[in-house]
Order: structure tokens, then C-alpha cells, then sequence
């Protein structure tokens, strides 16, 4: 039993709220717990350079973390002038799993932005920002085909991510602030809804571990992806993947 009553493999209550934000194409907050972060959505009817002329659109992120998200008052990095690079990787790290599940040849030369804004934070930011914003990000894709400017939406997979850890000796899921702190192995893990990895962030804070406790977590994270899978899913009953041919 864990400090806030959960058992070693149960994720923290999730609740997901769609259609925050009146003016954002797609948005959604996710409360993990006690860390809340909202999504925004954004179409740009452009691409960055690099993609334009390709004939295919382009997916993005911002994140950020408000000042008081913490227990104490963290300098916005505006203010500082420039990006850290602890926010730089958690927004490169959204953009490409979330790509990794869109048919970027199906959504015309147009870019979406994900905006994940951190209100609150206790543990498991970044993972919480993914799994929000992928239903943002479907939101604002079925928005656009509602308005016919998509034949369809190009989304071929559900996508969430989840922390696990080793702490005191256990593997755990779901890491609150507190257990993040104490753990001796921190890994995020991002996967599919039909349970393929995307992205494995692995690190022993502490000691090395071996195959078997690797394992372990992996199985760990893939039964909590799992339910925050289902809870998109409940979200988007609309929402039909989109399986491409071998003609595409």
C-alpha cells in the first residue's frame, strides 16, 4: 500500500474533461491525481518550411508549467528568456509520439499545435501533457472533417503514456511526486492502444536493474496505458481509426 492508499500496479483517479476552452480547435484537462494540465489544440492552415510543398501537414508542441504549479514559485521562462531543456524535451517528446500516430499525408499542408499548459503539478507531468493533449488533438481533427476540410480523420491508433518506477525496493505505476523523488529507477513509458511502444524513457536514479524488473515495469505500463486508453476511447465514441492500404 502506498502512501495516498493505492496498490502497487493501480494508476491515480484520471478524469478527462473535453471542450475546455471555447476558442481552441480541440481541447481537453486532464487531472492525474493531483496533476492537472490543460490541452489546447490548434490548426494553422501552414507548415514550417521544411514540410511545405511535401503535400503533408505537420503536428507540434509547447509546454509549459505555471508558475505556482509547484510548491513554490517558479520563474516563468519567458521571463528568463529562453526555452529549458527539460521543457525543450518533454515538447519534442509530444510532437513525435503524437505524429507516430497520425497519417501526416491525410491532413493536407496544415500544422497542429499542441499547447499543454501545467496548472498543477504532483508527479508524471509530461505523460499526463501527452495523454491529454492526443484527445485534444483528436478533437480538433474530427472538428475538421465535420467541416469537410478532412475526407476523414487520420488517426491510425489511440495513444497515452504512464510513469513507472522502482521505489523503496517495489515496481510501481503511476509515480506521485513524492515516490518520484525517492525512486531508484524512473522510466515513461509511451505506447498504443493496440499496446506497441512508441518511446521508452528509462533511467536508474539509484542502482541498475536488471531484465526481469525491467519487464516487470514494462507490464506495469501497459495495463495503465490501457486504461487511459479506454478513458479516451469513452471520450471519442466517434473517433474510427484510420487503417491505410497498401495502395497508400
Amino acid at each position: 500500500m502506498r502512501n495516498d492508499g493505492r496498490q502497487l500496479d493501480q494508476i491515480r483517479p484520471i478524469k478527462i474533461t473535453p471542450h475546455v476552452n471555447k476558442y481552441a480547435e480541440g481541447s481537453a484537462l486532464i487531472e492525474c491525481g493531483d496533476t492537472h494540465v490543460l490541452c489546447t489544440a490548434t490548426v494553422e492552415e501552414k507548415v514550417p518550411p521544411f514540410v511545405k510543398g511535401s503535400g503533408q501537414g505537420w503536428i507540434t508542441a509547447e509546454y509549459s508549467m505555471l508558475p505556482r504549479a509547484t510548491s513554490i514559485r517558479n520563474v516563468r521562462e519567458a521571463a528568463r528568456g529562453k526555452i529549458g531543456g527539460r521543457t525543450y524535451e518533454i515538447q519534442r517528446l509530444i510532437g513525435r509520439a503524437l505524429r507516430s500516430v497520425v497519417d501526416l499525408s491525410r491532413l493536407g499542408e496544415r500544422t497542429l499545435w499542441l499547447d499543454c499548459d501545467v496548472l498543477q503539478a504532483a508527479g508524471g507531468t509530461r505523460t499526463a501533457s501527452l495523454t491529454g493533449a492526443f484527445v485534444a488533438m483528436a478533437l480538433a481533427m474530427e472538428r475538421l472533417a465535420a467541416e469537410e476540410k478532412l475526407e476523414f480523420v487520420p488517426i491510425t491508433d489511440f495513444l497515452a503514456a504512464v510513469s513507472v518506477g522502482i521505489v523503496d525496493g517495489q515496481c510501481m505505476l503511476d509515480l506521485e511526486v513524492e515516490e518520484d523523488v525517492r525512486a531508484q529507477v524512473d522510466m515513461n513509458i509511451v505506447m498504443t492502444g493496440a499496446g506497441k511502444y512508441v518511446e521508452i524513457q528509462g533511467t536508474a536514479e539509484g542502482q541498475p536493474f536488471d531484465a526481469a524488473e525491467l519487464d516487470q515495469l514494462l507490464a506495469l505500463a501497459k495495463k495503465g496505458i490501457l486504461t487511459l486508453v479506454e478513458i479516451q476511447a469513452s471520450l471519442l465514441p466517434e473517433l474510427k481509426l484510420w487503417v491505410p492500404s497498401e495502395e497508400d
